[in-house]
């Protein structure tokens, strides 16, 4: 979700090939897959004849390999430095544990607890940095790293029960993001491998 956010924002056609995480054990461990993904995670995107895994390095490619179009890191140090803080939060600090790899190990009864309070914990932070970074998005007025990765657990977020409404500052920044077409293109609900019952309704 996060490499599609940026392959729209950089304007990089893609053809996408769907990994089911479940179906029969997990594609992500097939012999094919683990070929280019020794981590048997997704995403893995192939560009310039090279073989990119983990999403904030493939986005750091992406903004190295084509700065000029729609950059998606300030120029200044310290603003760079608080969208890669922010990006952090989440990628290491939230993402993990509640990644379905984690979760599975949990015991059933506990599983929403775990993903709903960590996912608190680190929105309480990022709700905290925002408030000295923000404006129309996570970091001043142009979109950068932290938002495309607030999108996408700002969706799981609700998915372990986290009232957004503790987090106003999150909850106001994801619906703005929602309204630009790069997210809406990118949204999970509006993939091809998109379970019908996922997808809006307008479609």
């Amino acid at each position: 979700w996060r490499v599609r956010i940026a392959l729209a924002m950089k304007k990089i056609k893609y053809k996408q090939v769907p990994v089911h995480l479940l179906n029969n054990g997990g594609e992500q461990h097939s012999d094919q897959y683990k070929s280019m993904n020794l981590m048997e995670q997704v995403p893995t995107l192939l560009i310039d004849d090279i073989t990119l895994t983990q999403s904030l390095a493939i986005l750091e490619y992406l903004e190295e390999s084509r700065p000029d179009v729609r950059p998606l890191l300030p120029g200044d140090p310290k603003l760079r430095f608080k969208v890669k803080q922010l990006s952090e939060i989440i990628n290491a600090g939230i993402q993990p544990l509640q990644n379905l790899s984690f979760i599975l190990d949990i015991e059933p009864e506990m599983k929403l607890k775990w993903g709903h309070d960590h996912i608190y914990k680190g929105f309480i932070a990022i709700e905290n940095l925002l408030r000295d970074v923000a404006g129309k998005y996570c970091v001043g007025d142009e979109i950068t790293f932290a938002d495309i990765l607030l999108v996408p657990q700002v969706y799981n977020a609700t998915r372990f029960k986290v009232n957004m409404d503790d987090f106003p500052m999150i909850k106001r920044i994801n619906e703005v993001l929602s309204e630009v077409e790069e997210f809406k293109v990118a949204h999970y609900s509006r993939q091809p491998h998109t379970p019908e019952e996922l997808r809006p309704i307008s479609e």
